[in-house]
């Protein structure tokens, strides 16, 4: 097996805990349009497609909630694209106010990088924002290619995305393995014929862990296990 072995990760749901600071975000927007707030728990269903398909998510859900409220559906104020705006305003300067390394996260990473593993991280997620947030927690340096949303032509499910970010961190498909707890996750890594290992601990559908070439159910599993998978 090639020493060069890299393991990806998704962000959210995978690296970060986010939905406190994601859904606070989407109650600020939703707030701007006098429609109904939204629970974390409502919100949590939304992430994993990137900022756009969160904010879309949340609105449609918000006007159906208001509509079954009233009996008639009220007018959005702005375009989508305003709101994601605005929704991205409010967040990348409090992308972790309340949002927090899963536990074991840190140690998992380090101990990675030690059993010589590259890392790298692959979220729909704009880069700006990814970058802000490893650097809130000290973890730029640990990363060799941080992959958004933005950053290429296409994004998860998409496997271009995948690909695209293995190729910056110096990696190869063969010898890479997707870490992530949504579907898009599971299809890029499908996308790029890489083995997929579902995070157990995140905001995805249990049944994913069906799909995957192996689960974990907490962080500190992460190490132990992609040995197993890729020895080096």
């Amino acid at each position: 097996m090639s020493a060069l072995r890299l393991a990806v990760f998704d962000m959210d749901g995978t690296l970060l805990d986010s939905l406190p600071d994601l859904a606070e975000c989407c109650r600020e927007i939703l707030a701007q349009c006098g429609l109904p707030l939204l629970s974390d728990t409502q919100v949590r269903g939304m992430i994993g497609n990137g900022v756009q398909a969160l904010v879309e998510r949340a609105l449609h859900a918000s006007v159906e909630q208001k509509a079954k409220e009233s009996g008639t559906a009220p007018a959005i104020l702005f375009s989508t694209e305003e709101a994601v705006s605005r929704f991205m305003a409010a967040y990348t300067p409090r992308a972790t106010r309340l949002s927090r390394l899963f536990p074991g996260t840190e140690e998992a990473l380090r101990r990675l990088r030690a059993q010589g593993w590259l890392l790298a991280v692959c979220t729909n997620k704009p880069e700006k924002a990814a970058r802000r947030i490893l650097a809130d927690f000290e973890l730029t340096s640990v990363f060799a290619a941080v992959g958004g949303g933005d950053s290429f032509a296409a994004r998860k499910p998409d496997a271009r995305h995948l690909l695209g970010t293995i190729a910056q961190a110096g990696g190869s498909a063969a010898s890479s393995v997707m870490v992530g707890d949504m579907p898009p996750d599971y299809l890029a890594a499908e996308g790029a014929d890489c083995p997929f290992v579902f995070a157990g601990w995140g905001y995805g559908a249990p049944e994913l862990a069906s799909r995957a070439k192996a689960s974990a159910p907490c962080m500190q599993d992460i190490p132990p296990l992609l040995e197993q998978l890729m020895p080096a």
